[in-house]
């Protein structure tokens, strides 16, 4: 709660403060500056990002919030992640980063001076060091001051609470990331279905389509990391077999490799078990493991410069396929292996996609789970082989792991693939337990293959090669880790 005599964030149980304890509290502190050559990393990559957002809209003062904290429960706050799009633009990534705003004000022809609104770390003195549970260095941790923001990441800064007086009086023709800081939102009259706005962010999203060597090798890191936190869960399949809510103990596992390496998660993990994996996005995580069903696990490491590995293995409980499982597992890689062919430069996005669908509507067909012609399946006045498989088949990949989706259709889903992008390619097969289309044998089995690849000049490289994709692989690699 908010003390309204003192303005700090206090809770209901905090100790009363004399005055004799406050003036101790604000003497005899060692300064404690940060290190003078410290920057944010990449740090020469954010000024031209920042001219590029400047040409595309020139003389408009532009407003990307990190974004505000959100309560968890009474006094406790969510972890605090920054809007990809103010972290894309200056290179702040860290919990501190709550309710700052950078903004872009238009410098006539010389484009915009980018400025970063912050609240500075406190004084020791006021209290708000000590005694503010949101916002003090004793409860959450230190911020740079204006000045250390200013060497971390080359912006002029600015204290966040003149923010409200760059808002007020007259104001030039103004846009702003809608919807990420409500406050932001109020003080410029902003609602979030503004179409002005809307244009900033899909600019901003299509901005960070095409990934540069620097972002490459990051998301590469994640990738690393994710095919790490992989064997971690395969290893501790024994135990998680044991225990009553195995799919939990799955989720730990790999929960805890994507924070020892990296910000943590860069979604929440599915561990999903049996029937459990034909639920698309299954993050209950609650049930048992089977060891004579599958596991579907689609998990991502956040570096912690904020870039997302997005990775989907379907692995046997038991450490061998049956042969329907086999059967079906088969199907799905081949789709994957015909998306991934598909692509290249120049490559319909979409093409990808379809290629993956034409191998699943075809496979059905020959099952006899599909009662109608492959052709007659994928025609857009049909598309019955949905009922199995549903969802697209990749997505971009960067800073968020659904990356650019608020670009428009023109320059994503209906563009064309160009160099430098990284997407993912994940068909899948979703055959749930109670549908009476599909032989008992095949329900209740749900199977996903997805890698993470970048668009190179000659057609795609696999980030993720490090893990298996046939059967055959799978099981050996686990019986490795295993032994």
């Amino acid at each position: 709660m908010t003390n309204p005599q003192t303005g700090l964030n206090t809770g209901s149980h905090d100790l009363p403060v004399s005055p004799d304890l406050d003036a101790f509290m604000g003497v005899r502190w060692t300064p404690t500056p940060l290190p003078a050559d410290q920057r944010v990393p990449g740090y020469d990559r954010f000024p031209g990002r920042r001219d590029r957002l400047s040409a595309a809209f020139p003389g408009e003062r532009l407003i990307v919030p990190a974004g505000r904290l959100k309560v968890r429960c009474n006094d406790l706050d969510h972890r605090f992640r920054p809007h990809s799009a103010y972290a894309w633009l200056t290179g702040l990534t860290g919990e501190d980063q709550a309710d700052h705003v950078l903004v872009l004000e238009p410098a006539g022809p010389e484009g915009h001076e980018p400025v970063l609104y912050l609240r500075p770390r406190s004084p020791r003195s006021g209290g708000e060091f000590y005694r503010d549970r949101r916002y003090g260095e004793f409860w959450v941790g230190r911020r740079p001051d204006l000045a250390e923001a200013a060497r971390l990441t080359g912006l002029r800064t600015e204290h966040l609470d003149d923010l409200g007086k760059l808002l007020t009086g007259p104001q030039p023709p103004t846009r702003v990331l809608a919807g990420t800081d409500a406050l932001v939102d109020s003080a410029t009259g902003r609602p979030r279905a503004d179409l002005r706005d809307g244009e900033l962010a899909a600019v901003l999203a299509e901005l960070r389509l095409i990934k540069d060597r620097w972002e490459i090798g990051q998301l590469q890191l994640a990738v690393d990391h994710t095919v790490t936190g992989f064997e971690d869960v395969v290893r501790a399949l024994p135990t998680a077999l044991r225990h009553h809510r195995g799919e939990r103990w799955i989720e730990g596992v790999f929960d805890l490799r994507a924070r020892a390496e990296g910000n943590g998660t860069s979604y929440t993990t599915i561990a999903a078990s049996g029937a459990h994996a034909c639920v698309l996005h299954w993050i209950r995580n609650d049930g048992a493991l089977d060891p004579n069903s599958l596991l579907l696990l689609d998990a991502g490491v956040e570096t912690d410069t904020l870039y997302a590995a997005d990775i989907t293995r379907t692995l046997p409980l038991s450490g061998t396929f049956t042969p329907i499982q086999r059967q079906a597992y088969d199907l799905v890689l081949a789709a994957q292996s015909a998306g991934i062919a598909a692509l290249r430069p120049g490559a319909r996005f979409r093409d990808f996609h379809q290629a993956a669908m034409r191998v699943i509507a075809e496979g059905l067909a020959d099952w006899g789970v599909l009662r109608v012609p492959a052709d007659q399946a994928l025609a857009e006045d049909n598309g019955l082989h949905r009922r199995y498989t549903l969802c697209g088949s990749g997505h971009m990949l960067g800073l968020d792991y659904h990356d650019c989706s608020q670009a428009r259709a023109d320059r994503y889903l209906d563009a064309t693939l160009e160099e430098g992008m990284v997407l993912t390619v994940e068909p899948g097969l979703y055959l749930q337990p109670d549908d009476e289309t599909l032989p008992l044998e095949l329900r209740g089995m749900g199977i996903r293959i997805e890698d993470d690849l970048v668009i190179t000049a000659d057609g795609a490289h696999l980030m993720s090669g490090a893990l298996p994709r046939t059967a055959e692989a799978v099981e050996s690699w686990m019986a490795n880790l295993l032994s």
